[in-house]
């Protein structure tokens, strides 16, 4: 070969290896740039009222929650539904509950369950590649039949109706529900501690794929029973007994959700997880007819949650039933700060699906947004974040809110209606439907066409 020729063909080679290691390098920094998906946990606590948390009421001792509040965004306009069944299905499906017909807990022996097909944010993960996982309260199907291995979760534990003793995990009327894969089965243990065992064998074994965990606690739902250890925590601190007790069951859900983020941080994950914490609804009244809602304890009655200053109680539409804490926090990602605009419980289907790359059919109705850009920047939402509607249906109640006014009607074709402006009167107690005629009518109108919307999908509904 003369020096040409090899010039010629030590030149080619050259570029092409070049173009080679170039292809390589490009490469290679494209999957460096391409986030990993992250991990997804939702804890749910139950019956939490608004000041049933440390950060709100400092007579609640719940130092984990507090640090993960402190340290990520708080969500002080977070929406959820009056009770259980139906805010559990908002999460999972991104629909408003009434438009499958939910409007309250599925209880007794009741057959009523989402239908087995619905596209449920823990299927949607999973064709994502997530490993999805529930430990706790189901309360979207009382049956194994209908247990949420139907609906996309891997690994199930827990329990399927919607209150249990925490020792006996028996329902109140005597029922097993207690699970594992969905496989009814005995175990001994508090509620409380066994749900966050399950949760931390959940992340301490997996891999390097990214995890859907679903953390549906069971107290402060009563019946209650908790150890010395959280109880004496109260010893003059509540004087009340029940609402001591009460009390004693968040320290102790708060103590079981510092070992979930502990078993992030022992295993690496925490860096690349978002958690999300919210109750299914406000607090519950006392029980009995003469309970008084500052701590009496009469007749053997119990206090039970704290809404305060919100008015309502769980099962009502006012903001005490529907309105609750949250949290979200995320090392690295999201940044201290308080979110005053309005969020739904709606939400966090869209939400976790933009998270994790989910496009999801054009014929799925999602009714939530996603807030992610909220939660990044919660100062800029808070002064730019545009009017939203949210709407609440329980059977014989019902209310719609736009911006800052709320409208509630109570009845059936006879209703009666309130108003409220919620920017001006946060704890409604001033009614303005009969000076404001004209926006009462316009919220009227915004509440039928809501309202026109329900019962339009398909559900199992055999022996509700």
């Amino acid at each position: 070969m003369n020096g040409f020729a090899h010039g010629f063909v030590a030149g080619r080679l050259a570029t092409l290896l070049t173009l080679i290691c170039s292809s390589i390098f490009a490469t290679s920094s494209l999957a460096a740039e391409t986030p990993k998906a992250p991990n997804l946990i939702l804890i749910v606590s139950d019956d939490q009222g608004w000041n049933d948390i440390g950060y709100h009421n400092p007579k609640i001792l719940t130092p984990h929650l507090d640090r993960l509040a402190a340290t990520g965004v708080r969500l002080e306009a977070n929406y959820v539904f009056p009770t259980c069944s139906p805010t559990r299905a908002a999460l999972l499906t991104g629909i408003n509950p009434s438009r499958y017909g939910i409007m309250g807990p599925i209880a007794g022996s009741s057959k009523l369950a989402l239908p087995t097909s619905t596209i449920t944010l823990a299927r949607a993960l999973k064709s994502r590649g997530y490993t999805t996982a529930i430990t706790g309260k189901w309360h979207l199907g009382l049956r194994p039949e209908v247990g949420p291995r139907k609906y996309g979760f891997d690994r199930t534990y827990g329990y399927l109706h919607g209150q249990i003793d925490p020792y006996t995990h028996r329902y109140k009327l005597g029922d097993r529900t207690w699970h594992r894969q969905d496989k009814l089965f005995d175990e001994e243990g508090h509620a409380t501690d066994l749900i966050a065992a399950e949760a931390v064998r959940i992340i301490e074994q997996q891999g390097d794929g990214p995890l859907f965990l679903y953390v549906p606690f069971s107290v402060p739902h009563h019946p209650l029973a908790e150890p010395e250890e959280w109880t004496a925590r109260y010893k003059g601190r509540i004087d009340d007994p029940s609402r001591r007790l009460f009390a004693a069951s968040l320290t102790h859900m708060d103590a079981a959700i510092g070992r979930i983020v502990a078993a992030l941080d022992r295993t690496k994950k925490r860096s690349n997880t978002l958690i999300v914490f919210t109750s299914d609804n406000g607090g519950q009244k006392s029980w009995g007819k003469n309970s008084q809602y500052e701590g009496r304890y009469k007749n053997g009655h119990p206090t039970l949650g704290d809404n305060r200053p919100l008015r309502g109680w769980k099962g009502g539409l006012y903001e005490g039933g529907i309105r609750v804490p949250a949290l979200a926090n995320w090392p690295g990602r999201l940044k201290p700060g308080k979110l005053n605009a309005v969020v739904s419980a709606l939400d966090w289907y869209p939400t976790f699906a933009h998270l994790a790359g989910y496009q999801r059919p054009s014929d799925l109705p999602l009714e939530g947004q996603n807030i992610w850009p909220l939660l990044v920047d919660p100062a800029k939402a808070n002064s730019k974040s545009k009017p939203r509607t949210l709407y609440w249906n329980t059977g014989g109640r019902s209310a719609v809110r736009r911006g800052p006014w709320k409208l509630l009607a109570t009845g059936g074709k006879k209703k009666t209606y309130q108003l409220f402006n919620l920017d001006d009167d946060p704890h409604e107690k001033t009614d303005l439907s009969g000076r404001l005629e004209q926006q009462t009518f316009q919220l009227r109108g915004l509440l039928e066409r809501e309202a026109s919307n329900d019962f339009r999908l398909k559900i199992n509904s055999e022996g509700r």
